[in-house]
């Protein structure tokens, strides 16, 4: 609602704005005005407009200090300066603050003449300003450490009187007062631990306080109430002022002290305690369980995403708990599991409706725990874990009265799978297959099927198939029958519990493709516009593909959908043609030679004419992979198949030819790199004509990419051409030697201008290995006209002091090296890494075949690339030793320590 501003206000304004634009003493102004007007509530967030919409002269500051003397209500001059301040500069702010923080503390320090809102703003000011100070903290950390080491005593002392209270449910005003100091301490720890550290013990015992009080509040009206009385509450400026958004504060100070080597001594003796309390924050509010209860699928996303709350908040701490303190930290955390769960015993015992909530947190904490958990196992820092997780669940999966509670069983012996007996674990699995049992599916609540399907798509990866082949069937009928009650987020769960499935029971899987993989291609063309879900249907299908005897069934299956959908490509709906293209790929990837002419046979020609006449970005990218896949799999008898293998070829020619396209948008482009790399490599006697004509394509097609991934790519391919034009290389030097390149003397020039920029940024351990090898080979050709070219190199420092902008433009940045120079410190670049490979016991894996469809059959794959580039060094410095020592004055001293290591071996 606009606030109503009377004669007199409406005069302070305009005087205010005259001292605004004029830059005038406003002290002035502000004095006859504060005269006449009558100021009522709402005026501030007018003055705080009118202020903030011009230039703020540093003298204005008197304006808001007079108004904050005054016995008129102030709260608008602190939301001036909230609102300027965050656009002053860092000299202004470190004028400002010595000026500013004594008012501010002296408003916050008066109780008895400020009302807590006015304080509370006061506070968010400070926190402003800290916050600023501690982005400059880099460059003026001199300034900013005097400048705060003065402050931080009395700022600790008030901090410590405002959170000794304990939290009252009935006071939400006090909640955000609290808040903003809880926001400040953690911006003090953040930007300024060594000045907080002396003055934290005063903190220690309030911060404890409130801490432990707040719990009380958020178990009274969250945890057991149905509702937060005080939920939407937000104060002027829209922050929220909840009890989760005030306890979500309190657990990011806590993880700020926790990530703190100055400020960890603060809780360190009190571990246990604090994992204690945090677990019982990490109970299930009431609201959480209405919420889940009607919506499923809002139980699985937030379950998945770790969503903004307080269960979240905790299972953080816990987790900096674990990992800050070795062995004391974990022994915290496992004492306060096994307190809590004693309580829920008790609980029960005495006949409580709420002893699961305790249970279920305490669980939920263990299974958020269980990566660094089993790794402290496995580092001998505490006793087998898996025990304790079969005491806390063995009497409560399968419990429908506490659906919640069971899915978190399940969940959890999903996470420990590996340290639980396999007794227990068997026993598990059956308890969750039956409760994906159709036939008692209205017995089990829609949590206990998640928790079920998440026990069930993390165990079965891992276990022994004597174990699961029992219940196979019954795995495979719950979950078909689950996908056609499922939406949504479930949805998502129940496919990728299936592909577990299939993958865990490959020996049975062709007995049950028939029924598997009807209903997925339905629900695939249902959802083929959501990624998320037409992604792991394709995964899905992609497993049933690679099961034995799977291939033909569904190879007929599919190709009935989607070869209506290429051949009208304009009568689909939006996503099913981009879609057909990724389903017709996952077929063709590592399939026999019959299914991919049988695919070839039905989409050939639609997938040619869809790359040479669609703009659909999508769809071009979705078919050249798809084309690109053919190839790969075809290889030399793609040109037979055909009734004429040359217009074949040609129409292979023509898909380049429109992928490479200079004017063609970089999106539309992004696989040509692959495509291209299939035709030189699978159809090399058919492409060698056309090589002169593909590079100077790839040229242009360079010279105006957009998009880092493609001008990769393209860099690939000319590596390719390079291996292929051995024992000559200079065969491909003069080739683009020969061809024009805009802004360059020739394409060889733009490539390799390009290439030694890009070669850092080139991904996939084949990838590197092509083009790595590929510029050795470069480097001992030692053509003349490697050294016309000069590219960036190392950064040379300059010994001037600071260079400002206007010396920048000034001193030209001395990058520029020969081109040769660029290569030899790639290459020892690339020494350096494998030695570091080597001596930390790595190995350097290639993709699979799905990521790499040549690198599985490719000869280049077979090069040992740390004997590559060592034979290719010493036979440079013995062809010719005084170039190779020139070289070697341009590289650091690690590349040249990597460069002598070889040499003298």
């Amino acid at each position: 609602m606009a606030c109503r501003i009377d004669e007199g206000q409406q005069w302070l304004l305009n005087c205010l704005s005259a001292a605004l634009d004029s830059k005038h003493d406003v002290r002035i102004f502000a004095e006859a005005a504060l005269r006449q007007a009558s100021l009522k509530p709402g005026f501030g967030a007018a003055l705080a407009k009118v202020a903030a919409s011009r230039e703020l002269p540093f003298g204005l500051r008197q304006i808001f200090f007079f108004y904050a003397s005054s016995s008129f209500k102030l709260h608008g001059a602190l939301r001036c300066l909230a609102l300027l301040s965050a656009d002053m500069d860092d000299s202004m702010v470190l004028k400002l603050v010595p000026a500013l923080f004594p008012s501010l503390h002296r408003i916050i320090s008066s109780p008895q003449l400020y009302d807590i809102s006015v304080r509370a703003k006061a506070l968010s000011l400070v926190y402003s300003c800290t916050s600023m100070l501690g982005g400059m903290s880099g460059v003026y950390k001199t300034e900013t450490r005097s400048l705060m080491s003065s402050m931080i005593k009395p700022w600790m002392k008030q901090f410590s009187l405002i959170l000794r209270n304990p939290i009252q449910s009935e006071d939400p005003d006090d909640w955000s007062i609290k808040m903003e100091v809880l926001k400040c301490l953690n911006k003090f720890a953040q930007n300024i631990p060594s000045l907080t550290e002396a003055e934290f013990t005063v903190i220690a015992g309030p911060l404890w306080q409130t801490f432990i009080s707040s719990l009380k509040v958020y178990e009274q009206l969250a945890i057991n109430g149905n509702e937060d009385p005080f939920e939407g509450r937000y104060d002027s400026d829209g922050a929220e002022k909840t009890l989760e958004s005030f306890v979500f504060q309190i657990f990011e100070l806590l993880l700020t002290i926790a990530g703190s080597s100055k400020l960890v001594k603060v809780i360190e003796n009190n571990l246990k305690e604090l994992a204690y309390y945090t677990i019982a924050f990490l109970q299930m509010t009431q609201q959480q369980i209405l919420a889940w209860s009607m919506d499923v699928n809002q139980y699985v996303a937030d379950e998945d995403d770790n969503v903004y709350n307080c269960r979240a908040s905790g299972a953080l701490l816990l987790e900096e708990i674990v990992g800050m303190s070795g062995a004391e930290g974990v022994t915290a955390v496992i004492d306060a599991v096994k307190r809590r769960f004693s309580e829920s015993q008790k609980e029960k015992a005495a006949g409580s409706t709420m002893w699961w909530r305790i249970r279920e947190a305490t669980l939920f904490a263990l299974a958020s725990l269980a990566e660094p958990l089993l790794k402290a196992q496995r580092a001998g820092l505490t006793r087998e874990i898996g025990p304790l997780i079969e005491e806390f669940s063995a009497e409560d999966y399968g419990i429908n009265e506490y659906p919640f509670l069971s899915a978190r069983v399940f969940a959890s012996i999903a996470r420990y799978f590996s340290v639980i007996s396999p007794g227990f674990l068997q026993t598990c699995l059956y308890s969750a297959v039956r409760a994906l049992a159709t036939e008692v599916f209205n017995a089990w609540p829609p949590p206990v099927k998640v928790g079920a399907c998440r026990a069930v798509s993390q165990i079965l990866p891992e276990s022994q198939c004597a174990m699961i082949r029992p219940h196979l069937m019954s795995i495979f009928a719950s979950l078909v029958d689950l996908l056609n009650q499922a939406s949504d987020e479930t949805l998502r769960l129940v496919l990728e519990t299936l592909r577990a499935a299939v993958k865990a029971g490959a020996e049975i899987a062709a007995s049950i493709e028939p029924i598997v993989s009807p209903v997925i291609l339905n629900l695939w063309a249902a959802n083929v516009s959501d990624p998320f879900i037409s992604i792991v249907a394709i995964k899905l299908l992609d497993a049933i593909k690679d099961s034995p005897g799977c291939i033909y069934p569904l190879v007929t299956r599919v190709l009935p959908y989607v070869v209506p959908v290429l051949v009208e490509p304009r009568q689909q709906p939006e996503g099913l043609v981009a879609g057909s293209l990724d389903l017709v790929s996952m077929l063709l990837k590592v399939a026999p030679g019959d299914v991919i002419k049988a695919i070839y046979d039905v989409c050939f020609g639609s997938v040619v004419r869809l790359v040479l006449v669609t703009d659909d970005r999508g769809e071009m990218q979705n078919a050249t992979e798809c084309l690109a896949a053919m190839i790969a799999g075809a290889k030399q008898d793609i040109l037979a198949w055909g009734t004429d293998s040359g217009f074949t070829m040609r129409s292979l020619l023509d898909v380049a030819s429109r992928l490479l396209d200079p004017n063609l948008e970089s999106s539309g482009s992004l696989f040509v790199g692959s495509y291209v790399l299939q035709l030189i490599v699978h159809l090399s006697a058919q492409m060698s004509p056309h090589i002169p004509d593909l590079a100077a394509a790839l040229v242009r097609r360079m010279q105006t990419c957009q998009i880092a991934g493609l001008r990769s790519s393209l860099i690939l391919v000319f590596a390719r051409l390079v291996h292929m034009s051995v024992p000559d290389v200079n065969q491909f030097i003069n080739l683009l030697l020969t061809l024009p390149a805009e802004g360059y003397e020739n394409a060889f020039a733009c490539v390799m201008s390009e290439w030694a920029k890009q070669q850092v940024e080139i991904q996939g351990a084949s990838q590197i290995k092509v083009t790595t090898t590929a510029l050795a080979l470069l480097l001992s050709a030692r053509h003349a006209e490697l050294w016309k070219i000069n590219v960036q190199g190392q950064l040379i420092k300059s010994n001037a002091g600071i260079i400002t902008r206007s010396k920048a433009k000034l001193v030209p940045d001395q990058r520029t090296i020969p081109l040769p120079a660029k290569i030899r410190a790639l290459l020892a670049d690339m020494l350096i890494k494998i030695q570091e490979q080597t001596g930390a016991g790595d190995e350097q894996h290639d993709e699979d075949s799905d990521s790499d469809p040549i690198g599985a059959f490719d000869p280049l794959n077979e090069i040992n690339m740390a004997s590559y580039l060592v034979d290719s060094i010493i036979k440079f410095a013995q062809a010719d030793r005084p170039l190779f020592d020139h070289l070697s004055q341009n590289l650091t001293q690690p590349q040249q320590k990597a460069i002598l290591m070889v040499l003298n071996r």
